[in-house]
């Protein structure tokens, strides 16, 4: 199977080399890989060429945004950067953050599980922290949900659910979208991706109502965002979170915002919502 990944990078001098190295060590490679470079001040550009001078599946797309580095809609307009510089000649593409360390067989391990069952539409491992000199799993989210940083769509899903949103909210919406339409989720826990930066650290305090804001584009309602909001600030432990999220959705409705999903898959992800709290209430 072909693969394609696109890494988006912002100011990642100490992180973006591990990434890169863990990449160019796998058991099975990936076809190409498209580093983009968005608007760092540092030194990552200059790592990042010294890749593509050694490898010639990497190559390096320079773009000019913001310098304002916030969650959702700039890490996805970078990846659309990269996306462009790509041909249809895929199976698997993959959306992967700067800061994180593959084990050598996370492409060989997940090939194997597409291609041994054709519904799964998105897969990936679990990443972990490190905390008092321990890796530990990054407790925001559970298990069986693929993160952000290290996903693997199938082409098929790709199509499918629309691409990747760019918006808050977008890791979400696909989990969501691939479910509505059909296909099947998985997570390899013995997977172990090393994070090197916690999610969140780098984003301004004001972004933390952006979560809320995801949950109103994700048609949640006001009860599910509340039970929603209430268990990530717990996770977290960080009970102002709760606040913070719950201004950002009455914030979003009140400026009207857009939906990443219509009206028939809100409906459905409301109800998948509530099965899946049921489950775990009982």
């Amino acid at each position: 199977m072909k693969i394609n990944i696109i890494i988006t990078a912002h100011n990642e001098e100490q992180n973006i080399a591990k990434t890169l190295q863990s990449l160019v060590h796998q058991t099975f490679l990936p076809n190409k890989v498209v580093v983009v470079n968005d608007n760092s001040t540092d030194k990552t550009g200059e790592i990042i060429q010294e890749y593509v001078s050694n490898y010639d599946f990497i190559s390096v797309v320079n773009s000019i945004s913001s310098e304002y580095h916030q969650p959702g809609s700039k890490i996805i307009q970078a990846f659309y950067k990269g996306y462009e510089t790509l041909d249809q000649s895929y199976d698997l593409i993959g959306k992967f953050d700067a800061d994180i360390i593959l084990p050598k067989n996370y492409f060989e391990k997940l090939i194997d599980e597409f291609q041994n069952n054709p519904k799964i539409g998105i897969a990936a491992g679990n990443l972990y922290i490190k905390e008092h000199g321990n890796w530990i799993y990054e407790n925001i989210s559970e298990k069986t949900k693929p993160r952000g940083p290290i996903k693997l769509y199938s082409k098929k899903c790709f199509k499918y659910i629309g691409g990747l949103k760019p918006s808050i909210g977008w890791d979400t919406a696909d989990e969501l979208l691939a479910r509505y339409h059909g296909f099947e989720v998985k997570v390899l826990p013995e997977l172990y991706v090393k994070h090197l930066r916690p999610t969140g650290q780098s984003y301004a305090k004001k972004s933390n109502q952006k979560q809320g804001e995801a949950f109103y584009k994700l048609r949640y309602g006001f009860l599910i965002t509340t039970i929603a909001s209430l268990k990530l600030a717990l996770k977290k432990k960080k009970p102002q979170l709760f606040i913070d999220y719950i201004q950002g959705y009455f914030q979003a409705k009140k400026e009207n915002l857009p939906f990443l999903v219509n009206e028939e898959e809100g409906k459905w992800i409301r109800s998948y919502r509530w099965k899946m709290i049921k489950q775990k209430l009982f």
